[in-house]
């Protein structure tokens, strides 16, 4: 297919392929659907051999966001019946930590719910890096607190993250039916700021709220061009009690061919299936290696993923190899960009001195409230999902998260 070859070509040059190109990758058939795989393949292990990234989430604070982001079970309204807490001890969540780094995890990150954070929120953070990074050498960290203010990327740098989450979820043209509090644009000078303060941009997007082919191109082009390090690619989780309850439009090979297009346009990043894909790939998950070379381990933030040790065995049985501590994730020209831009900013004597990261919806992290009692019992394993009608709503293929943070329950790593 000469469509596929000239991706591979450009792909193996890093040559960003045209719109065109990347839309037509959507809009192959499902008889084409094993030879996109195979193309999106040659590239992902010509940067990434057959490794595969380990990442695990802690969710600091959950619930009662102020953001009205439609997707979310967090959000301003939400009447998901989701584990509600405030923020965990810095001891509390690197005990969290520990869990996924004892499974294989190489980076853990650290969510909380809200607009953004306050001065004091990035102080109780901070603690919690410098605890994690003690316990747990050489792990990475990377942060996901919502919109950054002037100086605070710098704090958590300073502070020893690593990384800063903030996606940018779906295109410009369509982000305000999706979002109402806050832009696109206040999303974008997030990721500017991660960048600036030498900590590499970690941003991608959600696929299956209804958005267009050329929303999805239009998203993954901008991420490109903010040059993120590593490219999350989330699947919606149609949560009851959510205004995108009903929205079931995803199927395993269009997911396939939504992580194929990522690839192309974005060949030596990390490629990330985030949220959702215990749902929506589902037996086809071990095919999505072939293009991803990173997954989150274990459950998400207020849902509940397959079994650790089932991610674990998929990544065998599949012919891949869980990546290492001492593995660079990224190519060596991507590796000494960043280790170049952090070098530049400097450790504790940087421009933080002087100025005084789906993931989080987006705030005001000084909601302090009460936390939900926690479940005393372990939960039901939840059925294998089958194909859920659009328009529906499917409470049974969505397991509510209801062990690990927040709860007196062990995690799932």
């Amino acid at each position: 297919m000469d469509l596929l070859n000239t991706l591979v070509d450009k792909g193996l040059r890093r040559e960003l392929p045209t719109r065109e190109e990347a839309l037509a990758v959507l809009a192959t058939s499902d008889d084409e659907l094993l030879d996109v795989v195979a193309a999106a393949g040659k590239v992902r292990r010509q940067w990434f051999g057959r490794r595969v990234k380990l990442n695990y989430l802690v969710n600091l604070k959950s619930g009662l966001c102020p953001e009205d982001c439609s997707y979310c079970s967090q959000r301003l309204g939400s009447k998901a019946e989701i584990l509600k807490y405030t923020w965990l001890k810095p001891d509390e969540a690197s005990q969290a930590a520990a869990a996924g780094v004892a499974g294989g995890a190489k980076r853990v990150c650290l969510v909380a719910s809200g607009r953004g954070p306050t001065d004091r929120d990035v102080e109780r953070v901070g603690k919690t890096i410098e605890a994690i990074k003690e316990q747990n050498e050489g792990i990475e960290v990377c942060a996901c607190l919502g919109l950054l203010s002037d100086g605070q990327a710098e704090r958590l740098k300073d502070a020893g993250a690593d990384a800063y989450n903030h996606n940018l979820n779906t295109s410009e043209a369509t982000y305000g039916q999706i979002t109402k509090t806050h832009t696109y644009a206040d999303r974008v000078d997030t990721v500017q700021k991660a960048h600036a303060a030498g900590l590499s941009a970690c941003s991608g997007l959600i696929a299956g709220m209804g958005e267009s082919d050329e929303d999805l191109v239009d998203v993954v082009y901008s991420l490109r061009e903010l040059d993120s390090d590593s490219v999350p690619v989330n699947f919606l989780i149609p949560f009851e009690g959510t205004p995108l309850a009903k929205e079931w439009n995803l199927t395993p090979q269009r997911c396939l061919r939504i992580l194929a297009m990522v690839r192309f346009v974005c060949p030596d990043v990390e490629v990330r299936i985030a949220g959702g894909r215990e749902v929506h790939l589902r037996s086809m998950q071990p095919l999505a290696l072939n293009i991803a070379n990173s997954i989150f381990l274990g459950d998400y933030l207020t849902s509940e993923g397959q079994a650790g040790q089932a991610d674990l065995d998929m990544i065998a049985d599949a012919g891949f190899e869980v990546e290492g501590a001492g593995t660079t994730t990224l190519p060596a020209h991507r590796a000494e960009a960043a280790a170049s831009a952090a070098a530049a900013h400097g450790p504790c004597g940087s421009s933080a001195a002087q100025a005084g990261c789906g993931s989080a919806c987006g705030g005001c992290s000084g909601h302090e409230h009460e936390a939900v009692p926690a479940q005393t019992t372990a939960p039901e394993p939840a059925a294998a999902p089958a194909q859920a009608p659009a328009g529906e709503v499917r409470p049974d293929l969505v397991a509510v998260r209801r062990r690990g943070a927040g709860t007196d329950l062990a995690p799932n790593a």
